[in-house]
This record gives structure tokens, C-alpha cells and sequence, in this order.
């Protein structure tokens, strides 16, 4: 990618940020899909996704908790079986010609789970029993640490749709659980970073604004189907492109 392209990416990263973030999410499926678009080579693909995961994630964690939309009895189950298996999925390399269609699957599953998004309503909740949250977490940490994701895209339908917890919980349950599975992918493959691109810290910074106001925003009751469905389209071009391409 040329170098002109890059303050053009960084607020591409920035909108990524705002979208996901206020729906509790640290945004690497549309990280991805956001490099794919400007032609990022595979390899720096998932540990930049990763890297920005861990800023967004961060910075959602903080402000859900602080709001209170957060159950630690919810949680905990989810976590302390996905974060050694992220960590063990960090640690394979999908070849660029199993990576691109697999992924692209990815960012096609992502948009529709952010189209659905929006027919999501609140009602009674009851937390998931102790063996299916421990199981569903080493599922969902091994598969987020190995494409380069938090695992939130696939946590948030699950819990909301069987009803493990408030709306609003969720969004501050997947925020840490992102965070959490982000670092130990990434630390599962830390000689990842060596393809990093230098302008990292750029993308960074606008990740970590766009995330702050995301996550305030999300974190306030603000409505998001609209902008749920735009992202839901921008996610099916480049998941259709990985695919195709």
C-alpha cells in the first residue's frame, strides 16, 4: 500500500472504531476488512487487527464497566477457558490460500450477526450453565486467536439470542472478553508483530478515539441499527472479495 494511502486508512480504522465500539466490540473483523480493502499483504493482517483489537477493546472495557453494563458471574466461565485456547490459536498460521476464504467466511458470519443486531430485544435472562459457557469459550478462544479476532462477533448473538444476558450486558461482557483473547492471540504469536507496518501507531490512535467515542455513545443508550446495517454491507464486500479474489 502507497504511503498516501494511509491518513485515508487511519479514518477508515477511526469509523471501524466508532461503529464496533459502541456496540461493544474492539472492531477486527472490520479491521480486516478494511485492509483487505487497501490491499494489506496477508501476513500483517492479523497481528495489526490484533494490536488495534486490544486499543478498542480496552478503552470499551473501561467505559461498559464504569456504566455497570457488566456480569462478572456471566463472564468468568466464558474467559477461563478461552483465553489459553486463543493463546494455542495464536500460535498457527493459516496459509494465504486457506486464509483468505476462511476468512472471508468470517466477515461474512460478522455481517450478518450485525445485521440481526438489530432486531435484538431485551426480556428475561438467565446465565448459560457452567460446562456450555467453559466449552462455547475454548471453542471461540482458539478460532479468535488463530483468524486474528476477539471473538465477540461470535459470543454477542449467542448470548442475546438464548438469553444469557441484558443487551447492554453483553456489550460490556464482549468488550473484556475481546480484550482478554486479543492478548493472548497475540501473545500466542508475538513474531507476528515483525509484520506489523510502521504506520501501526497512527492506526492506533485513531482506533483509540473512535473507541472512546463508540463506547461512550454505546454505553449512553445510543441507537446504532442504521449504522449496524452500513457496517453489515462494507463487511459483505470485503468478505466477498477475500473470497472471490
Amino acid at each position: 500500500m502507497s504511503v498516501e494511502l494511509v491518513p485515508l486508512l487511519a479514518i477508515c480504522i477511526c469509523v471501524v472504531a466508532i461503529l464496533y465500539a459502541s456496540v461493544g466490540h474492539g472492531g477486527a473483523s472490520g479491521y480486516l476488512a478494511v485492509m483487505a480493502l487497501f490491499s494489506l499483504s496477508p501476513a500483517a493482517l492479523k497481528p495489526t487487527a490484533l494490536v488495534l483489537n486490544i486499543v478498542v477493546a480496552g478503552i470499551g472495557t473501561w467505559l461498559y464497566c464504569t456504566a455497570k453494563h457488566f456480569s462478572w458471574r456471566v463472564f468468568w466461565p466464558f474467559a477461563v477457558t478461552s483465553i489459553p485456547a486463543s493463546y494455542l490459536g495464536g500460535c498457527f498460521s493459516l496459509p494465504p490460500h486457506l486464509y483468505r476464504p476462511f476468512l472471508g467466511v468470517v466477515l461474512l458470519f460478522a455481517a450478518w450477526r450485525l445485521f440481526v443486531r438489530t432486531e435484538w430485544r431485551a426480556g428475561e435472562t438467565r446465565a448459560p450453565r457452567l460446562p456450555v459457557a467453559m466449552a462455547i469459550g475454548a471453542v471461540l478462544g482458539f478460532a479468535s486467536g488463530l483468524i486474528g479476532v476477539g471473538g465477540g462477533i461470535f459470543l454477542s448473538p449467542l448470548m442475546v439470542l438464548l438469553g444469557w444476558a441484558r443487551v447492554r450486558e453483553v456489550s460490556g461482557i464482549a468488550a473484556l472478553f475481546i480484550l482478554v483473547n486479543s492478548i493472548a492471540g497475540l501473545l500466542g504469536h508475538l513474531s507476528s508483530l515483525q509484520q506489523v507496518p510502521d504506520y501501526v501507531p497512527l492506526l492506533a490512535v485513531m482506533a483509540l478515539a473512535g473507541g472512546t467515542l463508540g463506547a461512550l455513545g454505546g454505553s449512553r443508550h445510543l441507537p446504532v441499527p442504521a449504522i449496524l446495517k452500513a457496517m453489515a454491507m462494507v463487511l459483505v464486500i470485503a468478505g466477498g472479495k477475500m473470497i472471490l479474489v
